[in-house]
């Protein structure tokens, strides 16, 4: 029988992005301005200039190097192949008519803020300590694992928001629950200003960085074990040396935008960036 987090494990599997089983979507439907993460504008809807016909990226290899740094930390969460696959039945935008790409391209970042919030359920389930909350956990899962296999028409009218606020307090009980088995039980710091912050080598443990802003923040050597990092901006954030292990609700997105090295220790359920090992 698999363990706790080789079931996790399992169960994330289905929820990463398979662009072998999607049209493209994240590349058409979301808009983008020119920025730091974007070269160009591009309008929702719109394909991206660098979206091949066969709905491969023509600079995949390069986007970081070509100025689409953005593209390298998003993650639709397996919603791409999810709406491409099940919702629309494998029909390609390309080839169907134009209210019915529309639609498409509405639905899938519904499904993939569902498929977020599965994300952390599967996650929440496997960790012990939230035992007390795991019926709940289990019944809010197969919830809204339903919801993500409505029709078209009855995801574009959902009210996603409504539902994230109903899933946020399981994830705020499971939170407590988990971080007071911590020791060294960290400071409540959600919503933090932590931009730029010097925290090299802090005692981060079980911390409460729920939606905190870590954007450039000197993360080096910084104990961050057991802490609660859901929704935590680590873009460009130092966590060289730093460990996370035990970290919990820390997506692949937020890992691929900060910076790291062999020493970062990491939770099992992300991977460490191959972009990290341009800095060994």
């Amino acid at each position: 029988m698999l363990d706790a987090m080789q079931e996790e494990t399992a169960d994330l599997a289905e929820l990463r992005g398979d662009c072998e089983r999607c049209f493209g979507l994240c590349c058409v439907a979301l808009p983008f301005s020119a920025s730091a993460d974007f070269k160009i504008d591009k309008a929702a809807g719109k394909p991206c200039r660098n979206l091949r016909d066969d709905h491969r990226c023509g600079i995949h290899a390069r986007l970081r190097q070509s100025g689409f740094t953005g593209c390298t930390v998003y993650d639709c969460f397996g919603a791409g192949q999810k709406v491409s696959q099940i919702t629309f039945a494998g029909q390609d935008w390309r080839n169907a008519p134009a209210e019915h790409a529309r639609r498409m391209f509405d639905v899938f970042p519904v499904v993939r803020q569902l498929h977020e919030l599965l994300w952390y359920l599967t996650e929440a389930l496997a960790l012990p300590a939230a035992r007390p909350v795991h019926a709940d956990l289990r019944r809010a899962l197969a919830a809204t694992e339903r919801l993500t296999r409505e029709p078209a028409e009855e995801l574009a009218g959902l009210d996603v928001a409504a539902h994230r606020q109903e899933i946020n307090v399981l994830l705020l009980r499971t939170s407590e629950l988990v971080r007071a088995g911590t020791r060294g039980r960290g400071k409540n710091r959600r919503n933090a200003d932590l931009i730029g912050a010097r925290l090299k080598g802090a005692d981060l443990r079980g911390a409460d960085l729920r939606g905190a802003y870590l954007i450039a923040a000197d993360l080096t050597g910084a104990d961050l074990r057991g802490a609660d990092l859901i929704g935590a901006d680590l873009r460009d954030a130092d966590l060289t040396d730093a460990d996370l292990t035990g970290a919990f609700f820390l997506t692949q997105p937020q890992v691929d935008a900060a910076r790291g090295g062999a020493g970062t220790r990491l939770p099992g359920s992300v991977t460490r960036p191959a972009h990290w090992a341009a800095r060994l």
